[in-house]
């Protein structure tokens, strides 16, 4: 199940996360902050990651949004220039990191502005977080 919106709030859209039934109000609060540049691109990847990992709780961690399964992290920020991921282990991005050595600007932290996720493709995304948040 994907996140689905729950009715709109000043525009936009609220939404309810995994199974909860709910939106935590921090992670709504965090969602509902993001700019309408920048909005677009973190409502893809968010639903891409609900899309291959639906059990997924969102919860905020570490001031931003992060995607929990087991014991693995996912987290997703919106930066000035776009959004950002950090958190798999060595070796769990499903190669996004090797395949895209110029968006990664640190170990475990992939930036990706809204041109460059243009030519990024929504499988690549899902490989990425299918591969973060498997044990």
């Amino acid at each position: 199940m994907c996140a689905i919106p729950l009715g709109v709030v000043s525009g936009r859209p609220r939404w309810r996360f995994g199974h909860q039934g709910k939106v935590d109000d921090a992670v709504q609060a965090y969602i509902d902050a993001i700019t309408s540049e920048h909005r677009p691109l973190f409502d893809r990847i968010h639903g891409l990651i609900m899309e291959v990992k639906p059990e997924a709780e969102v919860v905020i961690s570490c001031q931003m949004p992060t995607y929990k399964v087991g014991r693995c992290r996912f987290y997703l920020a919106v930066w000035k220039h776009g959004v950002s991921f950090y958190g798999w282990g060595d070796g769990r991005d499903g190669g996004f990191a090797a395949r895209h050595p110029d968006l990664t600007s640190s170990k475990g932290t992939i930036k990706l502005r809204p041109l460059d996720a243009a030519a990024i493709t929504d499988d690549e995304i899902r490989a990425l977080a299918r591969a973060a948040l498997t044990e």
